[in-house]
């Protein structure tokens, strides 16, 4: 075993599988929140890592990778406890973004993304609870999918907010994305829905600055010929400031309840000052903060619902506010882009809708790009329908 953080790796594992089946031939980086028997699960925290023994048993998710053939090439850093869009850890390294290494990896599936992008591996498994899949892949350049909430199993697996937990993968091409997804999503409601072929537009207003730009509405004109019909909606910046605020109420409320045992347990958890500060705050969510943020979600879940008509509706627009902030920039700015960036990332999770993203598109020279989010349980529709935009 070895160690090399610069490219995402907590525990490289040397191992082969004879299995013969649809993943074969292709490497797997595990996230470090999934158990692997006979491994520890560190969670990106060492006082975590201290406090808990090495699994016993192997995640369902990873487990059924592993028998549909592919490679486990080893276990990668996350933020800790994954309750960051950053990628930066401050115990373990800060994987490098393969496109500019100047600029955030995106967290907290870092780890799996910067292995695939450094081409160590094909597939990385991470978690997607409030971006955590979506972000790294705009900010690397890569595909990435989270999953319609609750379909893959989540078993032996860290959590930070089940209500809002996924697994989900990065992958360099479609086309492995796609073979990964036919793998677990195989027997699931996901193979039963219907094609797609109405466009919804979302046009995200952030910080004043309209995010969907002349390339990029460009970009989707040149696709508009594939659906029967084409809606433009404004997401406005009031929108956005109530879907970011009741989502981060609610999963804070999860976090503090999952955690809150264990972190009254631990004398000195050892969090980054970001982190730590996060998990102080989420233990003063309250009930009345809960049931206020509960009711904002049916005003969301009800506009959502105005919007999508039917399951063969799906929205495009940007996956985040653009290229991944800079390495340097300042903790109050960071803090500022988070909530801005939640914004976009929390219309999944809120309903529970599947989302791709697509690396189709650059800001500042780096990576960046577009999203599909379907209707529940449209997971492989929204890859067919990516194969034929990319």
């Amino acid at each position: 075993m070895s160690n090399s953080a610069e490219h995402g790796w907590i525990i490289k594992i040397d191992g082969e599988n004879n299995a013969a089946g649809p993943l074969s031939g292709l490497r797997l980086a595990v996230k470090d929140l999934f158990d692997i028997a006979g491994y520890p699960t560190g969670a990106g925290n060492p006082c975590w890592l201290q406090t808990h023994a090495p699994a016993t048993q192997t995640a369902s998710v990873v487990q059924k990778l592993i028998d549909a053939g592919a490679q486990l090439a080893g276990k990668t850093i996350t933020d800790e406890l994954a309750y960051s869009l950053n990628g930066v850890n401050v115990h373990y390294g800060t994987p490098l973004n393969h496109a500019d290494p100047t600029r955030l990896p995106g967290g907290s599936s870092s780890g799996s993304a910067a292995a695939v992008a450094w081409q160590e591996a094909d597939i990385g498994l991470g978690t997607d609870t409030g971006g955590s899949v979506r972000v790294p892949a705009s900010y690397n350049g890569l595909f990435g999918l989270r999953p319609t909430h609750g379909v893959i199993e989540m078993d032996h697996c860290v959590p930070l907010a089940p209500r809002f937990d996924t697994a989900g993968w990065l992958c360099r091409d479609l086309q492995t994305l796609q073979t990964t997804a036919q793998v677990l999503f195989k027997n699931t409601e996901v193979e039963q829905a219907p094609a797609i072929d109405k466009l919804l537009i979302f046009k995200p207003t952030v910080g004043g600055k309209v995010l969907l730009n002349e390339t990029a509405r460009d970009w989707i004109a040149q696709r508009t010929e594939l659906f029967t019909e084409v809606v433009e909606v404004e997401l406005e910046e009031a929108f956005l400031t109530l879907l970011s605020s009741t989502y981060r109420s609610l999963q804070g409320a999860q976090a503090a309840q999952v955690h809150g045992d264990w972190l009254d347990s631990v004398e000195n958890p050892q969090f980054s000052a970001d982190i730590g500060e996060r998990f102080e705050w989420c233990r003063t969510i309250d009930q009345a903060e809960i049931s206020a943020a509960e009711g904002q979600l049916q005003q969301v879940l009800q506009q959502l619902g105005e919007w999508f008509k039917d399951e063969t509706w799906v929205a495009i627009m940007p996956t985040t506010p653009g290229a991944a902030p800079r390495l340097d920039e300042d903790a109050e700015a960071l803090g500022a882009y988070r909530n801005r960036l939640m914004g976009i990332t929390a219309l999944a999770g809120l309903s529970r809708r599947p989302q791709l993203h697509l690396p189709v598109l650059q800001d500042q020279g780096a990576p960046w790009g577009l999203s599909l989010v379907g209707g529940r349980f449209a997971d492989l529709q929204l890859i067919e329908l990516a194969k034929r935009m990319v």
